[in-house]
């Protein structure tokens, strides 16, 4: 058995497993990523027909201030991005179109609010946006709300927005202080979302650049098997031909694979209070079109059905072949709607009837569809009896946690970008302390 040394080996080569290499090989470490599948986990870009169809939501909310955004100037990463415009965005009435007032220009524009609604709910975007507005942990959104008293229209509103930017059917059992913490930021954007031009696929690229480039090394379909724990310290991985070493190590794999690497381990029961993650489940319906259809919008968000539409070739000019269009449609699902193929058949109906609506003439200039009735686009639903895995554990001090089910800032790719950079900077300030003793 082969065995190999290094200064950081990590499991997992998702978002959050790349972004924290490319980070630590940039800064002069030694470093081994090992994916047992392909690299990018969900984020993934496949090419059918000439349309590049994203695998998860792959949109990057609050650019301006992302983690993805530090990391692209301190790599030196080579991203191309096309950016949201706000009066796009708007919500089907019914009857009507409204305006998405996810910043102050949107807020003025919106129909959903009138009169002192719009006082009331700019009230509390800007105490939101001041840090007045913080939430309690051990209280939903809804009951927020409901203790605050807010208006219908208002608190309508507030949930609205949050089924929008969590992915989820049931935002009012999001805790208050995980949603104020979210829009504290998103408020404060000057860029509310953004595409990255080539989709997932350039964005794996450029990680796996930066770590080849910084002579790290990347190991794929390649599965680990167990761990070694001494002294309070993981001291080796091994797979089925090899074993790392290392100094630190980073594990951005989800918890019920952590589980079962860390059994028997000093936090095997500190991982198992983490045991009971429901992901974030949505039906996609992602159509590509040899002809594109105008609309006076590319974002429509029927709140009602709990549906939006995007049209991805506006934004990222190589989704779609030229003159052609890449529609994505996504439909929240509930709890009781996951193993329910009856759901799956209305809810795909109900996506047709919202494209008849709004993309009128879709069905004849149809090339190819592509359904995905139960897929995760994060690995944790917020709600007040799940929260994110601590990134770090006392008891095995050399050891990191990173991906969107980890405690960070954000949301969605958010929070792996973001994990992923603390624990990295976490490493790297701890060899310099080493250093400097």
């Amino acid at each position: 058995m082969k065995k190999s040394q290094y200064d950081v080996v990590i499991v997992g080569g998702g978002l959050a497993g790349l972004s924290a290499a490319a980070s630590l090989a940039h800064h002069g470490k030694k470093v081994a990523l090992i994916e047992r599948g392909k690299l990018g986990g969900r984020a993934m870009t496949i090419n059918m027909k000439g349309f590049q169809f994203n695998f998860g939501a792959h949109a990057i909310y609050g650019r301006d201030q992302s983690y993805l955004t530090t990391m692209e100037r301190d790599l030196g990463l080579k991203l191309y991005w096309s950016d949201f415009t706000q009066m796009k965005a708007k919500y089907d009435l019914g009857e009507d179109v409204s305006v998405v007032p996810s910043n102050i220009g949107g807020l003025l524009q919106t129909k959903l609010l009138k009169g002192m609604d719009k006082f009331r709910f700019a009230y509390h975007i800007l105490f939101t946006m001041l840090g007045f507005e913080k939430g309690d942990p051990n209280v939903s959104i809804q009951q927020w709300l409901d203790r605050k008293k807010v208006s219908p229209a208002v608190k309508e509103m507030m949930l609205n927005l949050a089924s929008s930017n969590f992915f989820t059917g049931e935002p009012e059992k999001i805790p208050s202080d995980v949603f104020f913490g979210y829009y504290r930021r998103l408020f404060k954007t000057n860029i509310p979302v953004s595409y990255i031009q080539g989709g997932w696929n350039k964005l794996v690229e450029q990680f796996v650049n930066v770590i080849e480039k910084n002579n790290g090394e990347i190991i794929t379909k390649t599965a680990v098997e167990r761990i070694t724990v001494e002294n309070e310290k993981v001291r080796e991985v091994h797979t089925k031909k090899n074993t790392f070493y290392a100094e630190h190590f980073i594990f951005a794999i989800p918890p019920e694979e952590l589980r079962t690497l860390f059994q028997g381990t000093v936090i095997e029961s500190d991982l198992e209070s983490y045991s009971d993650y429901e992901p974030t489940y949505v039906m996609f319906y992602d159509i590509g079109l040899r002809k594109r259809i105008e609309s006076p919008y590319t974002y429509i968000f029927d709140r009602d059905r709990q549906i939006f539409i995007s049209d991805i070739s506006y934004y990222d000019m190589e989704a779609a072949p030229p003159g052609g269009q890449l529609l994505q449609a996504v439909a929240y699902l509930r709890s009781n709607d996951i193993h329910d193929p009856k759901a799956h058949e209305r809810l795909k109906g109900e996506i047709e009837a919202f494209y008849d609506k709004h993309f009128e003439g879709w069905r004849k200039q149809l090339v190819i569809p592509r359904v995905s009735k139960v897929a995760v686009v994060q690995a944790i639903k917020w709600t007040m009896h799940q929260r994110g895995l601590p990134t770090s554990f006392s008891k095995i001090s050399n050891t990191y946690f990173a991906g969107d089910w980890c405690q960070g800032e954000g949301q969605l790719s958010e929070l792996s970008f973001s994990s992923a950079y603390q624990v990295s900077q976490r490493i790297l300030k701890k060899s310099a302390d080493q250093k400097g003793a």
